[in-house]
């Protein structure tokens, strides 16, 4: 089975090779960079639609360049309000040549106001959580979640839980 991400970034391919592998055998996950169409740093819907544009977009490079694939991955990374607090989440679309689509979220975290301010203004939350841990390209690694949790979790195992919950509808199809 060959899936693409439309994305570089090792988790986000990682997350869906395990996710995958969950349901089929002989997983070929690769990436390609697909942009999101959305800022930088999506704000509620925004994170939605990021994912969407990567995985349709995703979908019309791999045909264009008449590659195979049987599934097409977007992932974003957001924020969004709920209750007057701010969380991080990550939202992720699949798709297949059918069009048929499914999504799916990571848990929602919170986040500490002096990020948010942060984030409201355009700053992406990988560029701040940089920032305060002192390392560097932490989205390509553990993420916010890591930093934030100690360690307890990471990004790829939440964008893997997501990435689950996304293919629901490829599981259930005798509910359509």
């Amino acid at each position: 089975m060959k899936i693409f991400v439309g994305s570089l970034n090792p988790v986000k391919i990682n997350a869906t090779a395990e996710a995958f592998g969950e349901y089929f055998d002989n997983v070929n996950v690769s990436g390609i960079e697909t942009p999101s169409k959305v800022p930088p740093q999506p704000i509620n819907d925004q994170t939605f639609e990021g994912a969407y544009n990567r995985a349709i977009g995703l979908k019309k490079l791999v045909q264009d360049q008449k590659l195979q694939s049987d599934f097409y991955v977007g992932i974003e990374g957001g924020i969004t309000e709920i209750m007057n607090r701010w969380f991080a989440f990550g939202a992720m679309c699949i798709m297949d040549n059918s069009d048929k689509t499914g999504f799916g979220t990571t848990i929602h975290f919170e986040l500490p106001p002096v990020f948010v301010n942060q984030l409201l203004n355009g700053t992406e939350l990988g560029v701040v959580i940089d920032r305060y841990s002192g390392s560097k390209d932490t989205k390509q690694k553990g993420g916010a979640i890591e930093f934030l949790t100690g360690g307890i979790f990471d990004r790829k195992v939440i964008y893997k839980q997501g990435l689950i919950a996304a293919l629901i509808p490829f599981r259930n199809e005798q509910f359509d």
